[in-house]
């Protein structure tokens, strides 16, 4: 369990400095517009300070999955809900936290935080959309922000703590719902009312969302129905039944909304059964003959997409346990039939490399890139195999412009720190750890890491002017964390 440590604290956040908001465009939808009504209690500037403070303690704290492959992929579902959802006023940033139970939520500054469970337990990709799009409902009307505006019209006097217990109770369900009981307890069936009239809402704005992006209107309330029926009896339910209450009422509604849109059969996308492969064979917490067996049973289909993707898992399941002999044929026959597949050229370089055929993972990473140009997964795979070729000179070059374009991957900045140090430099070796200590709210240790890098250089450099430059935007940072 995390602790959210001065976060819930205090609401002095009035007097921090504020960043510029980029300009998002309102789509029409014929719903009210009741999200821009909490501006009283936070302003969005303000949203977006907390939510990349929860990050950088969520990336400390929690299992948070820096995979490339997988990124790309629930990076590219989630941008592809939010160009079709209203209201958008913040950027969105979706990602992954290695938890086999069930469960998501949503955070000031457009986080979205999804369990890998979630990819076990639904049977589609409209499915796992249904839930995305809820909780971009959630951040577009600012259902965090209003609850804090409803309990300040109650009691002021608790909003303080109020901060720190909602922001806890989103990712930690019972010490979050009790810190919360703790705080408001003279207005709980409130705060519980207006719970569920927010989640309701945001399962109508998420079904319009889930219609204008092509995928299956009637995935929400079966995924929400299959989810009730499974846990209407169990003692502990899923952490998402804590934060995202499941009576009979919501899911006639959510089901009678869908029923609304024109019914289509939706199918599901190869890169989803892909990413629910990688999830099994990399992150389900499972030995690799119960990896396999999982495949093997799943493999009596005849939907050629699920087929490949289980190919694919085995092919993990083998080149991680060292049995290369066996990946190669899966892998050559994935890649043959879909040589520009970025989970294909992933694994393939994976297997390159173990396998000492470094010449090779270069050349097609290489020619990857000049088809996809500045794809994520092949760059960072292209540093990685430049870095285990003994070229870490050009990694170096790769990784710095992969960072630039970007700061908030730790991968990118471990691979550039590792390169530095293959190189010979220790500044740069201690200035790229600093920015991985930085991206988890580690203040005081990446402003040392600075510090010593600073000390190394020559003495009135351009090197050392930017390390002083950072140790000054570091110790902001550190100030502003501070007053939370």
């Amino acid at each position: 369990m995390f602790k959210l440590k001065k976060l819930a604290n205090g609401l002095l956040i009035a007097s921090l400095l504020t960043s510029s908001i980029p300009s998002f465009a309102k789509n029409d939808l014929n719903l009210p517009d009741i999200g821009t009504t909490a501006a009283s209690t936070l302003t969005i500037d303000q949203e977006l300070i907390y939510g990349d403070a929860y990050m950088r303690m969520l990336r400390a704290s929690q299992p948070v999955i820096n995979d490339p492959v997988l990124a790309e992929y629930v990076q590219d579902l989630g941008h592809r809900l939010v160009a079709n959802a209203n209201d958008v006023k913040t950027p969105f940033h979706f990602f992954l936290i290695n938890n086999r139970e069930i469960n998501a939520f949503a955070f000031f500054g457009g986080y979205v935080a999804l369990h890998s469970g979630l990819f076990l337990h639904a049977q589609s990709e409209s499915e796992l959309a249904s839930v995305v799009a809820h909780e971009i409902a959630h951040i577009t009307q600012r259902h965090l922000a209003r609850s804090m505006e409803e309990q300040a019209r109650r009691s002021p006097a608790t909003v303080a703590a109020l901060v720190g217990s909602l922001l806890l109770a989103i990712a930690a369900p019972e010490a979050g719902i009790a810190a919360i009981h703790a705080t408001t307890a003279g207005a709980m069936q409130s705060s519980i009312n207006y719970t569920r009239s927010n989640e309701k809402e945001a399962d109508r704005f998420g079904i319009d969302t889930l219609a204008k992006s092509g995928f299956d209107v009637s995935a929400m309330p079966r995924f929400f129905s299959r989810l009730a029926d499974q846990y209407r009896y169990a003692s502990t339910p899923p952490a998402m039944l804590l934060t995202h209450p499941l009576p009979t009422s919501r899911i006639t509604d959510s089901r009678e909304r869908a029923q609304q849109y024109p019914m289509k059969r939706v199918n599901t996308s190869l890169r989803y059964h892909l990413a629910r492969s990688r999830i099994v064979a990399r992150f389900a917490g499972i030995d690799s003959s119960a990896a396999l067996d999982w495949f093997s049973r799943k493999s009596k289909t005849h939907n050629t997409d699920v087929k490949q993707a289980l190919e694919y898992g085995k092919a993990l399941v083998y080149i991680d346990s060292k049995q290369y002999d066996k990946a190669q044929p899966l892998i050559n026959k994935l890649l043959k039939n879909d040589p520009l597949n970025t989970f294909y050229i992933d694994a393939a370089t994976d297997l390159d490399l173990y396998t000492k055929k470094n010449a090779q993972a270069l050349k097609r990473l290489k020619d990857g890139l000049v088809q996809l140009p500045n794809n994520p997964v092949l760059t960072i795979n292209y540093a990685h195999a430049l870095t285990e070729s003994n070229k870490p000179s050009e990694a170096v070059r790769v990784l710095q412009r992969y960072t630039h374009d970007h700061p908030d991957d730790p991968t990118g900045w471990q691979l550039l720190a590792k390169a530095y140090h293959d190189n010979g430099s220790s500044d740069g070796e201690l200035a790229a750890r600093a920015e991985v200590y930085a991206l988890k709210g580690m203040w005081n240790k990446a402003l040392n890491n600075y510090t010593q890098a600073s000390q190394l250089v020559e003495y009135g450099s351009l090197d050392q002017a930017r390390y002083d430059a950072r140790i000054d935007q570091l110790r902001l940072s550190r100030e502003r964390f501070s007053a939370l």
